[in-house]
């Protein structure tokens, strides 16, 4: 079995088949060579964004790609996010780029949202899952940016999780989840937008959001009109997220209709809260996303608190709804595809 190890700057990296040792690095321009190495060698590394830690490989290696898919047992009709440092990348990936999509980019790039454009011919298909449609987004992170910028290619990389599990907002989620799976982790430290992208499809004259995240939907309907959203489906995804179940812990969630409605005397439950609650609650099995109920904080807050919650000796996660506007409606995405997991054959989802 592989050693994992968590490295200090100053102990060298080992990157062989044969003999491999994981890293977590703060990133320093030696680092980040060895980085850029790996993945024009086709290793797959994970990163931080502003969103959550993504798992990347070089968007036109599909031997590359493919890694990734088996590090997650990710399903390859699941199509990934290309991930670019500059909008000259853009025309490698995309045959067209409307009107409104250059107002979206100029608008929120680098930032958390995705554009699902008409793809370049040169696209490799595992990246796209077949679909005449690629995934485009320029991360607001300077480690992601780089990354991608020295190793001369986008990269494509979903999150850096087990497929339908938790998404990683630290390296240590990553090293939990993937441990030697990946060639390298990159510690950039806690991600500060804590969901993932906003994904709008642009497509003739409709614009569809296929998932919500970190874009509130409210400002993407500011600038292009109004969207049509299609954030689910039991069939072929468009885009990443679209799944009924995703984003779930171990132990079951269950989502309160009502704080008043939980019952905070179970000695089996951990409990997920939007903001201080007026009366006592077990603090020693309570994550609150926000003390005054901020829903960025909350958001930035969720991954986070449900990797807590996993680890507690605990049945079952009930949670209580945030308001469903502005990233509100990104977190109860999340917790509700949590909420609809099935284990051991039992729905929790009631």
């Amino acid at each position: 079995m592989n050693q994992r190890c968590v490295y200090s700057l100053e102990i060298p990296f080992i990157h062989t088949r044969k003999e491999r040792q994981m890293t977590i690095s703060h990133p320093s321009p030696r680092i980040m060579r060895k980085a850029t190495a790996i993945i024009k060698s086709g290793g797959i590394i994970a990163f931080p964004t502003e969103t959550v830690y993504g798992l990347g490989a070089d968007a036109f290696n599909p031997l590359a790609v493919a890694r990734i898919f088996e590090a997650k047992n990710r399903p390859l009709f699941d199509p990934l996010i290309v991930h670019i440092a500059n909008l000259a990348q853009m025309s490698q990936l995309a045959s067209r780029v409307d009107k409104r999509a250059g107002r979206l980019a100029g608008r929120f790039w680098p930032g958390p949202l995705t554009l699902v454009l008409p793809k370049n011919e040169l696209v490799p298909d595992i990246v796209t899952a077949g679909l005449d449609t690629v995934a485009v987004r320029m991360p607001d992170h300077l480690i992601a940016l780089d990354l991608i910028h020295r190793s001369g290619t986008p990269i494509a990389a979903p999150s850096a999780n087990r497929f339908g599990y938790i998404s990683p907002t630290k390296a240590a989620h990553v090293l939990e989840q993937l441990g030697e799976r990946v060639d390298m982790i990159i510690d950039g430290g806690d991600c500060t937008v804590g969901v993932e992208s906003t994904i709008v499809k642009l497509d003739g004259d409709r614009n569809i959001i296929l998932r919500p995240g970190g874009v509130p939907i409210e400002e993407i309907e500011a600038m292009i009109g109004p969207a049509e959203r299609v954030t689910e489906t039991e069939k072929k995804p468009e885009a990443p997220g679209q799944f009924p179940s995703h984003y779930s812990p171990t132990v079951p969630v269950q989502l309160a209709d009502n704080i008043r409605d939980i019952d905070f005397s179970r000695p089996d439950a951990g409990f997920l809260l939007f903001r201080k609650p007026d009366f006592d609650v077990p603090l020693e099995r309570t994550e609150i996303l926000s003390i005054d109920g901020d829903l960025k904080e909350a958001a930035a807050n969720l991954f986070s608190a449900l990797h807590l919650l996993d680890k507690m000796k605990i049945r079952v996660i009930v949670a209580e709804p945030v308001p469903e506007n502005g990233l509100g409606i990104a977190i109860m995405d999340r917790l509700r595809k949590a909420a609809r997991r099935e284990i051991g054959g039992v729905d929790y989802s009631s």
